[in-house]
């Protein structure tokens, strides 16, 4: 499985719509979607899915070089329901479709049904004329990350939850990784971020630099529920080599907030049983939850108090990207943010 950092073919992403989710029928976060779209743009070929009701209405809104395919979906989070990719030294790609259960099924899930996105890695795939796999295990695209070179991370609170696949042992969830993803060593980082409704998924609490190099969401208040999440993360990080043989270095994202659900920001949704969206609902925020694509870096914009430096930081562990700041509050109040509502498509020669 190729790192995020590799070239890419093109993005995926999923129209907006669930008025359970996302506020006010989910035109504040149309808006924010068409943004994040078209900054992808500037580098990277984007395809957005629609529901047919909301077809038109996306093609509207977005820019003309923006491919509009209609493509029924439950929600948005194009990480978690589309494929993951790997490719071979022939130059072949093939996706894996993982079994999708909207973040813990009967247990804990957020919604259902999830049938419709349980079939968006597929589809996807033979839009692309990838032949894909099936693979026999529950999992969404934002708990893992990987370097493409054999290490992949991952959190034992995400992928050992009981709502996941609890008739495997860790050690036979790794196998199943090696054996999908061929990769040589899997890294459990205990926890993910505070409150994260996805129950911990790594991609809100680390992303990838390069091979040997992360960036941790880190918080230094040590009255905050964050702060130890963060310290045991960068303290088995620290410890640990990669599938290379190689020490990490582990830079530290400062947390922004704590953000927290204002009234306003709470209004305008439908009641819902799965999803907690009420005020003073503590938000999952993290500058770490970006995407990498193609020399350029789209980061969520959170925190005044922090939103500049974090963009200084990544321009200096980042030297020869471009780094594009978007206001994801938005996305955020939804329960996730850029890395989630996006799905690379892998160059291949």
């Amino acid at each position: 499985m190729p790192g995020e950092h590799e070239p890419h073919e093109a993005i995926w992403m999923a129209w907006p719509e669930r008025t359970d989710n996302w506020r006010y029928g989910a035109k504040c976060a149309q808006q924010t979607f068409v943004e994040v779209a078209t900054a992808i743009s500037k580098s990277t070929p984007v395809y957005m899915a629609a529901n047919q009701s909301q077809y038109n209405n996306a093609r509207e809104q977005l820019p003309d070089d923006i491919t509009v395919i209609e493509m029924s979906t439950n929600d948005s989070w194009m990480r978690d329901i589309g494929p993951s990719y790997v490719v071979n030294d022939q130059g072949e790609r093939r996706g894996i479709d993982w079994h999708f259960t909207a973040w813990g099924g009967l247990v804990d899930g957020l919604y259902f049904p999830w049938d419709k996105d349980d079939q968006i890695a597929q589809k996807i795939c033979e839009i692309h004329g990838d032949d894909s796999y099936r693979a026999p295990i529950v999992l969404e695209g934002g708990s893992i990350h990987v370097d493409g070179e054999g290490t992949l991370y991952t959190t034992a609170e995400c992928l050992l939850h009981p709502s996941r696949n609890p008739e495997m042992t860790q050690k036979q969830i790794e196998v199943t990784l090696k054996e999908y993803l061929n990769i040589q060593k899997v890294l459990w980082i205990p926890k993910g971020v505070y409150n994260d409704e996805t129950n911990g998924h790594v991609d809100n609490i680390l992303v990838i630099a390069k091979p040997g190099e992360v960036l941790l969401n880190w918080c230094d208040d040590v009255n905050d529920p964050q702060y130890e999440r963060s310290l045991d993360a960068y303290n088995y990080l620290t410890q640990q080599s990669d599938a290379k043989g190689r020490r990490l270095t582990v830079h530290k994202l400062p947390m922004p907030g704590p953000l927290f659900m204002d009234e306003a920001q709470a209004s305008g949704i439908d009641s819902t049983k799965g999803m907690s969206r009420s005020i003073g609902e503590r938000l999952a925020a993290s500058y770490a939850n970006l995407l990498i694509t193609n020399k350029q870096i789209i980061m969520p914009l959170l925190d005044q108090k922090y939103d500049d430096q974090v963009m200084r930081q990544l321009g200096t562990i980042f030297p020869d990207y471009q780094i594009t700041g978007i206001p994801a509050l938005e996305i955020l109040l939804g329960g996730g943010n850029i890395h989630c509502i996006t799905q690379q498509i892998p160059a291949i020669n």
